[in-house]
């Protein structure tokens, strides 16, 4: 069983190399994504997200940084900003629950100012 620290350590990098399906199956069929515009429930979802987030991050020049990592059991804690093509994510936040090797809840909360 994958350690919650290796859960989201894969999912990073996941998401850093564009993996939309690789992205996908961190998460469990019933997972729950609260964002600021509403809850997002199960794979198809989330996937709607990823999608838009991969084409903004995929545009040359993009890079992240994570500040904060907090692990604890079934529980991860991140903090990262971020700069795209199209905007700056001064603070943005996640917290994750998994379980079995699956991220069954995630919470992300950001203040992105768009460049344009």
């Amino acid at each position: 069983m994958r350690s919650t620290k290796d859960v989201i350590e894969n999912h990073i990098r996941r998401f850093r190399g564009g993996n939309l399906e690789g992205i996908l199956d961190d998460y469990s069929h019933e997972a729950m994504l609260f964002t600021p515009a509403g809850l997002l429930r199960g794979r198809s979802e989330i996937e709607a997200l990823f999608k838009n987030l991969l084409a903004e991050f995929g545009k040359p020049g993009a890079s992240d940084t994570v500040h904060t990592e907090v692990f604890e059991g079934e529980y991860a804690y991140l903090v990262w900003s971020a700069e795209t093509a199209d905007s700056y994510y001064e603070l943005a936040t996640d917290t994750f629950l998994v379980r079995h090797g699956k991220i069954v809840m995630q919470s992300f909360a950001a203040k992105i100012k768009p460049k344009r």
